[in-house]
């Protein structure tokens, strides 16, 4: 059922058509509040993969194996809720003990991701969608890595925008409003691709 073919169409679709930022609108907290260098946007994508790809891998399994089979899909939010705040204590606590540089640099935002929707929507369209178990880990994982692409473009560009001379209405938060609604239609490009 999950061919290569398929496989490859979720991976291009999950992260650049249907962009979880700049396309569904999701995630946009830590989008917006640690893009201002590229290396903590980096860092901040690279926690996200991990959290969401694990996420999708667990929430799958939970659903597949527990929820369904004792007709208790009703609680489905609920548990990933659960196993998404685990996994960022998990992911938190490794880059405090592993990499403190990072882990200070994404402050408050590193605990965010529990409450990033962005993580529970992944899981909750691998089950409305019915992916099984391999299929939501891959749609899970490019999703994620459309957030890290759009972040580090983000940050890129509000790295040189500090630069620029705007006028005063625009200088802040405005400027990097209209600069991401620039990029959501930038990847409104990709949906030829499919």
């Amino acid at each position: 059922m999950n061919t290569v073919k398929d496989l490859l169409v979720i991976l291009i679709s999950s992260s650049l058509v249907s962009n979880v930022v700049l396309s569904q609108f999701l995630g946009l907290c830590p989008f917006l509040g640690v893009s201002k260098k590229t290396n903590t946007a980096a860092g901040m994508g690279t926690a996200v993969i991990f959290v969401i790809t694990l996420a999708s891998a667990v929430a799958g399994v939970i659903y597949k194996y527990v929820l369904q089979p004792f007709g208790i899909e009703y609680l489905q939010t609920i548990v990933f809720i659960l196993v998404i705040a685990a996994l960022v204590q998990f992911v938190e606590m490794f880059l405090k003990k592993f990499i403190p540089a990072l882990y200070k640099a994404l402050g408050v935002y590193l605990p965010l991701i529990t409450t990033n929707c962005a993580v529970l929507g992944v899981a909750l369209t691998n089950v409305q969608k019915e992916y099984g178990i391999l299929t939501g880990v891959v749609n899970g994982f490019a999703t994620s890595v459309g957030f890290t692409i759009s972040i580090v473009i983000l940050a890129g560009l509000r790295e040189k925008m500090q630069y620029n001379d705007f006028p005063e209405s625009f200088k802040g938060m405005p400027m990097v409003l209209v600069t991401a609604g620039l990029m959501a239609i930038a990847f409104c490009g990709f949906q030829g691709l499919l």
